[in-house]
């Protein structure tokens, strides 16, 4: 809300976000200078205790930093792995966070930014606007079967689900990109994934003459 004895000035942008990730989600940020510990110290975690598998945790580590190499280079701000427990079974998820730059000035809208995906995705992505208590924001859920052929090898479906959401005082959106391939547990997990952009809450302001951006 403006200032009322301060009428030149811009509205207040926020300068950072929060979220509420479950209890053994792992955060990893971006930026260079420390996402190599952060990569570093998740591997350790996950192969505590088993010392004859040097290989696979070499192999584990440079995959993981290549995906948040590639990550950072598409706007990523930070990545969070899923080292939570069902009894003995890690539950795979992950949640990549990316500050989503305006294509044009003046930025989109949030229903032409619903209708863009819509039209320009898969038919079988659901695609719905709504309000989060951060602001208004578009979902996207889609289950996506990897061909015969994938290079990567990965031969299980994956549930996305995308939550863009606009950036108050603003023309970008901060993207949170949820995404598990563990099928039989897509809806639940789903609802997990809703309840953590739920949780989304932004931090500090900012007065300027242009938009903020969370960080």
């Amino acid at each position: 809300m403006r200032a009322l004895d301060e009428p030149d000035r811009m509205p207040a942008a926020p300068v950072d976000y929060q979220l509420a990730l479950p209890e053994g989600w792992f955060r990893i940020p971006l930026e260079a200078t420390a996402r190599q510990a952060s990569v570093e110290a998740l591997v350790e975690r996950q192969f505590k205790g088993v010392d004859d598998a040097p290989h696979l945790k070499r192999q584990a580590q440079e995959d993981l930093l290549a995906r948040a190499v590639e990550a950072e280079r598409n706007g990523g701000i930070e990545l969070y792995i899923s080292l939570q427990q069902i009894g003995p079974m890690t539950i795979p998820a992950s949640l990549l966070v990316t500050l989503a730059t305006p294509p044009r000035p003046g930025g989109v809208s949030v229903t032409e930014l619903a209708n863009h995906l819509q039209e320009n995705g898969p038919q079988e992505q659901q695609v719905a606007t709504g309000k989060l208590p951060a602001g208004a924001a578009v979902r996207v859920r889609q289950r996506t079967v990897p061909a015969e052929n994938d290079p990567s090898g990965n031969s299980l479906p994956t549930t996305t689900l995308d939550y863009y959401v606009r950036i108050p005082e603003s023309d970008a959106y901060l993207l949170l990109t949820f995404s598990t391939p563990l099928d039989p547990l897509a809806d639940a997990l789903v609802e997990l994934f809703d309840a953590v952009a739920g949780s989304l809450a932004w931090v500090g302001t900012s007065t300027s003459t242009g938009g903020g951006a969370a960080s």
